[in-house]
């Protein structure tokens, strides 16, 4: 039997038990046919040449089983960044746990809900965005929006500027061994608005474990969204995310994605540019060790004329780990005055680790400024020898300039609180404290 027969009987046992009285039945059953329709993708497939997801085929992922958790607010507390001041919502196992979540004087005018919560209170909301913009018509997105059960929605009215982040932790224990997890988040910034997310994914307990996540961002007239995601899941588990942002005009939407953990993952980040004069940041940092695999895959598609592009990327791979990048930005003829530039970089550490590289420009007009550049090399064997000359020991010396190739990409994070987070990870992880 085909893993996409498998998930056809997961899905049916579940709708069996799911209420029938909203708009989900249709949109998840169009889903899971879709997904029947194109099956997991494989090697064959251009934008998944490099990385194969057999390990997740292969074996079938059962949605997660609301249990009661065990866990604290003290375990979580080591992913809230010290930030107590935050809005904070914690799903364990793919479930909202209101006893692990709090929110800091909330603006009554904006509206941060679980799924369940927006069902109810906000139906027509989900109606309106759900699935518009990160439609089925992939498999891991169709395979979300077949399977989720909880997440987060936010909608921002016009001109409401949310002061504090939202910061969703998405954390699993050992229950989740051998499950799948599919949440989903709604971001709505209407004309005006700011809002921060950031979204952690994280696990305590180890375990193997699939989570697939999809994010849909709508980004109205000069609103601005700033957009955080840190993977630091379990080493035996795989991750999947999708984020798909539409901008409409002067509008702003900075990213920034941040991968440390999984076996396997898997980070998508797409944005359209609908509006002139928008203006929209990827960026990100990987570092793997041992045989990880991680892949970025990034599309900006210019749509509206006088509208700027930056992606900056970085990867530090160590043992026999495998990362790869694939950024693409189209043009549109009726994008002129477009702007932007792309730049990848990665660093190896070892001879068994690589990288694959493929920036792309696909450039239908001809009034623009676009560029695009990869570069992968070695520590700088002359740096390294200067800091020797120093009286710096070898070790110190490859971890500083280690953490300097990384803290370069970290310093592009304008929320200082997480910045300095990200930072001291990557420093204990580069810098053994026997050598500090």
């Amino acid at each position: 039997m085909s893993p996409h027969s498998n998930y056809r009987e997961l899905f049916d046992a579940a709708a069996r038990g799911a209420s029938a009285r909203d708009f989900l039945p249709k949109l998840k059953i169009a889903a899971i046919q879709q997904f029947e329709a194109v099956g997991f993708p494989t090697t064959r497939d251009e934008d998944w040449h490099f990385t194969s997801v057999s390990p997740i085929a292969e074996r079938i992922f059962r949605p997660a089983r609301s249990t009661a958790t065990t866990l604290t607010a003290e375990a979580v507390a080591r992913f809230t960044y010290g930030q107590d001041d935050w809005h904070l919502l914690v799903f364990v196992n793919g479930r909202y746990e209101p006893t692990l979540s709090s929110f800091a004087g909330l603006d009554v005018n904006a509206q941060v809900m679980t799924f369940g919560e927006a069902l109810k209170e906000a139906p027509e909301l989900l109606a309106e965005h759900l699935g518009t913009l990160a439609p089925p018509a992939h498999a891991f997105t169709a395979l979300n929006t077949a399977f989720m059960a909880d997440g987060v929605v936010i909608r921002v009215p016009k001109d409401v500027v949310l002061d504090t982040p939202v910061h969703v932790v998405y954390v699993t224990d050992g229950h989740a061994n051998g499950a799948s997890l599919h949440p989903r988040t709604l971001v709505i910034a209407e004309r005006g608005a700011q809002v921060t997310l950031v979204e952690t994914f994280a696990t305590i307990g180890g375990g193997a474990y699939f989570t697939n996540h999809v994010a849909e961002v709508v980004v109205g007239e000069n609103a601005r969204v700033d957009h955080y995601k840190v993977q630091r899941e379990g080493g035996e588990a795989f991750h999947v995310g999708t984020i798909q942002a539409t901008q409409a005009r002067h509008s702003i939407y900075h990213a920034f994605s941040f991968a440390v953990g999984a076996q396997l993952s898997r980070t998508n980040v797409f944005s359209k540019l609908l509006g002139e004069g928008c203006e929209v940041r990827l960026n990100g940092l990987y570092a793997l060790e041992e045989a990880q695999h991680a892949d970025h895959q990034t599309f900006v598609e210019h749509i509206a004329p006088s509208c700027s592009s930056r992606e900056v990327y970085k990867g530090i791979l160590d043992g026999t780990s495998h990362g790869v990048f694939n950024g693409k930005v189209f043009v549109h003829p009726e994008a002129q005055k477009t702007d932007g530039k792309q730049t990848n970089k990665a660093l190896l550490l070892s001879d068994g680790a690589r990288v694959d590289s493929k920036p792309q420009l696909e450039i239908f007009a001809d009034d623009v400024k676009c560029t695009h550049g990869a570069t992968v090399g070695q520590l700088d064997e002359m740096a390294l020898f200067y800091m020797k000359s120093r009286g710096i020991g070898a070790e110190r010396a490859r971890a500083l300039l280690t953490y300097a190739f990384a803290a370069e990409v970290l310093e592009l994070i304008e929320l200082e609180p997480l910045k300095v987070a990200l930072e001291a990870l990557l420093f204990e992880r580069f810098i053994p404290p026997d050598t500090v």
